[in-house]
């Protein structure tokens, strides 16, 4: 095995983290350094803190946040299967429309428990 056949992946390596880490660089070197009493106070979402770090969220935020993750991951598998439908034929095609089926009858289940309300 030649070590030449790795250069592709390393120059990908290095290349990504290049463009992750130049422009934080070039940010840091080359812009405005005006500190303020309002950009080092801490904030949540835009407004000031009015309680402490510690306090507890509703369990519907952590359910839709897990709802929302369940969800997208399950819809990530399209895109393996949609490059390889033709491959995989009709009994993959029908096997796919089971699993999102039963992916949306989970959706309309948790849909009319309310879990996806935001009050």
């Amino acid at each position: 095995m030649d070590l030449s056949e790795y250069l592709p992946v390393i120059l990908f390596i290095l290349v990504g983290a290049a463009v992750g880490v130049a422009p934080q660089v070039l940010g840091y070197l080359l812009g405005p350094n005006r500190p303020d009493a309002a950009k080092a106070s801490p904030y949540e979402c835009g407004f000031e803190a009015f309680e402490d770090a510690r306090m507890k969220f509703d369990v519907r935020y952590y359910l839709v946040a897990i709802l929302f993750i369940l969800f997208d991951l399950e819809i990530a598998f399209l895109f393996p299967w949609a490059v390889a439908l033709r491959e995989i034929g009709p009994s993959g095609f029908w096997a796919m429309m089971l699993f999102l089926g039963i992916l949306v009858v989970g959706f309309v289940y948790e849909w009319k428990k309310g879990a996806l309300d935001w009050e």
